[in-house]
């Protein structure tokens, strides 16, 4: 049987570790960082890990995510095209700082863009 995406990206550590980076480039962000802005760090860590969770159950992996779906998590929150092209440079400089293969960078860029009707409003 073909290993899932999660398997071949290293499992949960991986991903969280890819998770931790690329929140850590969004929050600081001049533009982007306006999301977090009056987040408490409590807020900023149950988003972080249902981030994790969401990435690792739609890669294929063991976790559950019990988030909501991803249109009603953005709604009303002023994502345009700047902040997911901003968001799409942050995630592939992660991509490149942890040297995620290409056959992997691919799959995780598709899955991403996958997701931007629902994100982008």
């Amino acid at each position: 049987m073909p290993e899932t995406l999660y398997q071949r990206l290293g499992g949960y550590d991986a991903v969280a570790a890819v998770a931790d980076e690329l929140l850590s480039r969004l929050t600081t962000d001049e533009k982007l960082g306006r999301f977090w802005q009056n987040r408490g760090d409590d807020g900023v860590r149950r988003e972080k890990q249902l981030l994790i969770d969401f990435l690792c159950a739609s890669a294929g992996g063991p976790l559950h995510y019990v988030g909501r779906d991803m249109r009603i998590s953005h709604q009303g929150m002023g994502i345009d095209d700047d902040d997911w092209n901003l968001f799409r440079g942050h995630l592939e400089a992660t991509l490149d700082h942890f040297a995620v293969p290409t056959d992997e960078r691919s799959d995780v860029l598709a899955f991403i863009d996958s997701t931007r009707t629902d994100i982008v409003n």
